[in-house]
């Protein structure tokens, strides 16, 4: 990975959850000076929730997920990526787990210290980051979805990404999680925060359901870059449009203005989210952001120069930046 401005690049914190944040962070790596990833602890499916069920942890994938996109460009980092990426294929009870849960879950285990334990993986990897969670008790989502005029109850990050409807409300449990005091000086000291992309209700507004956090997001808003999703695949956002996804989130922390707003150029173009991102009162960054062959990823070398652009207008005297 080739850093640009190394000496100058700002502080970044980004934040959210499995694939959205691993490509996040990606693009991040090509011109920031340090980042640290902040990611949600939702997860209750796969090998991260066997994990959290059955020792009663923070589940480790997504923060696997992030500490492999920081790890060292070197063959020793790449290798040991890819180690923690392995999973088992096996007849047996391993099956599925991928190796870097398993470890992070030892080393919490040996620890006894979920951050330090991170710290620990971050150094094995020689990762250039941090990785942190954004609560040390494991969440579980808690939606209300409408169908066809009923509302229903949806628990569970995996039951509430693949519920058929409309998810009109949200919340975690439990209500008042700890929070590592690392976190909130992460997002209270960095020069730039930035959110998403990824699932929306399951990566991406969490993190204003968890007290602290959004309080240190609201108080950081003007340093924020908000990055939309691509396409209309998601079977968590089905049916709905990026203008749908701006609405929710407002909802959520009706408070909360970010500094700069990512959008794909194909998604700009539509009336209704260019109306609700002017009511909001956001800067637009509109670029081609889709990975050549993709409906719904983003190309991490786009990313990084809209991300570029964007962190500039966060910085002071911002007014300035065309």
């Amino acid at each position: 990975m080739t850093r640009t401005d190394e000496s100058t690049g700002p502080h970044v914190v980004a934040l959210g959850g499995g694939h959205g944040l691993y490509t996040s962070l990606t693009a991040l790596r090509r011109f920031a000076q340090s980042i640290t990833a902040v990611v949600t602890v939702g997860d209750d499916g796969g090998s991260s929730g066997r994990l959290r069920a059955e020792m009663d942890v923070v589940p480790p994938g997504d923060l696997r997920m992030a500490l492999s996109a920081l790890c060292e460009d070197t063959p020793w980092g790449l290798t040991w990526r890819d180690v923690l990426q392995t999973r088992f294929d096996t007849s047996g009870p391993l099956h599925g787990h991928a190796v870097g849960n398993l470890l992070i879950a030892g080393l919490w285990q040996h620890t006894g210290d979920i951050v330090e334990g991170l710290d620990w993986v971050a150094r094995l990897l020689r990762a250039e980051g941090r990785v942190l969670p954004v609560a040390l008790d494991p969440l579980e989502i808690v939606a209300q979805v409408e169908r066809d005029g009923e509302v229903r109850e949806v628990r569970g990050q995996v039951a509430v990404a693949t519920a058929e409807g409309r998810v009109v409300d949200l919340r975690n449990e439990p209500r008042q999680p700890r929070v590592p005091a690392a976190t909130l000086e992460a997002v209270a000291g960095a020069d730039t925060v930035v959110l998403g992309p990824g699932s929306w209700y399951t990566s991406v507004i969490p993190h204003f359901l968890v007290g602290p956090v959004s309080e240190a997001l609201h108080a950081a808003a003007s340093r924020t870059v908000l990055t939309l999703n691509i396409g209309y695949e998601d079977v968590e956002t089905v049916g709905m449009g990026r203008a749908d996804d701006v609405r929710a989130l407002r909802r959520v922390a009706p408070g909360f203005v970010p500094r700069a707003v990512v959008v794909d150029q194909d998604h700009a173009a539509e009336p209704e989210l260019r109306e609700e991102l002017e009511d909001w009162g956001v800067r637009v960054v509109a670029r081609p952001l889709r990975l050549e062959g993709s409906i719904d990823r983003h190309d991490p070398a786009r990313l990084a120069e809209a991300l570029r652009f964007a962190v500039q207008i966060t910085a002071p005297g911002s007014h300035r930046v065309p």
